[in-house]
């Protein structure tokens, strides 16, 4: 497998590189959890990260490289969303859309 130094920014994280496994694309994943230990024995503190271009090409706007974004939330990313599928629930302070009913 060929992995990728990539710059980590914002959070415990900042300023360190680590080398990171690219996919069968030659990219990283595009979120990074790092479970930190709990020094009283309790559940582990996940750090999430997520990928953002480095920066782009002159001329075809290309990613030239990428590095990880501490996210304060830790929110899962949105999932692939097809045409054909289901739309999530709203939460309960969300109100519904549509008119309906």
């Amino acid at each position: 497998m060929r992995s990728e130094e990539t710059p980590f920014e914002g959070g415990p994280m900042d300023g360190r590189v680590l080398s990171v496994l690219t996919g069968p694309t030659g990219q990283p994943p595009k979120t990074y959890r790092i479970p930190v230990p709990d020094a009283a024995g309790g559940p582990p503190t996940v750090l999430v990260y997520r990928r953002v271009p480095r920066g782009h090409s002159k001329r075809l706007g290309l990613p030239r490289g990428w590095k990880y974004e501490f996210d304060p939330t830790g929110k899962a990313a949105g999932r692939l969303r097809w045409p054909w599928s289901k739309p999530e629930a709203p939460t309960p302070d969300e109100r519904r859309d549509d008119t309906d009913g």
